[in-house]
């Protein structure tokens, strides 16, 4: 598969018309939930929705949300300076039935993630001084699907140190993704043409 990267605004129409009916890295951690996977199979049903009705399923968003979108250009801004980079903005990138959303494209080979957390979630992430592990599906996903090798992780509030870690690729826990995502769209599929199909066995 190719990548095809769809210059947008994030969450504008035409990038909602790009992720339609598509796992995505920011859902991958759902997708490879272990248990009862009730989360899971409410992500399915919304993308078969998606792909049967072609309309984008609502999404939610609160106001920490709007509020981190609000402060990003701030964060990107004294990324670019830390790092002495030009990220490149990105709506959305493709790969075959799998996508991503990063932040920005940096370089050949690299891509960034900006997570807004509170001052006392931020704090104790500069205390550990680790890539925080609740990212590292979507962020791994995301390389998987940009097909580049490292990305930057940027955690960022006003008046806190930019926290910025990289990680590379991981080879093995990119085959793991692969191989639930792949399980994911077979399943996908299968209710979409079940629902195209109900009724027509009893109409017969």
């Amino acid at each position: 598969m190719s990548v095809d990267i769809i210059t947008c605004e994030q969450n504008s129409p035409e990038w909602y018309e790009a992720r339609l009916g598509i796992p995505t890295a920011s859902n991958f951690a759902t997708v490879m939930a272990k248990g009862e996977g009730k989360t899971r199979r409410t992500y399915m049903l919304k993308l078969a929705g998606e792909i049967l009705t072609g309309a984008p399923a609502e999404n939610y968003t609160n106001a920490a949300m709007e509020r981190g979108h609000e402060m990003e250009p701030e964060a990107l801004k004294e990324y670019k300076f830390l790092t002495n980079c030009e990220p490149e903005l990105v709506g959305f990138v493709r790969n075959g039935n799998k996508g991503a959303s990063p932040d920005c494209l940096v370089g050949t080979n690299g891509l960034g993630e900006f997570k807004s957390k509170a001052p006392h979630i931020l704090i104790e992430v500069l205390l550990k001084d680790q890539f925080p592990p609740e990212h590292r599906a979507q962020c791994q996903g995301a390389l998987w699907v940009a097909e580049r090798e490292w990305v930057d992780i940027v955690c960022f509030w006003p008046k806190l140190p930019l926290f910025v870690k990289r990680a590379y690729r991981d080879e093995k826990y990119i085959s793991e993704i692969a191989g639930e995502i792949d399980r994911f769209n077979d399943e996908l599929a299968a209710t979409v043409e079940k629902i195209r199909r109900y009724g027509q066995l009893e109409a017969a």
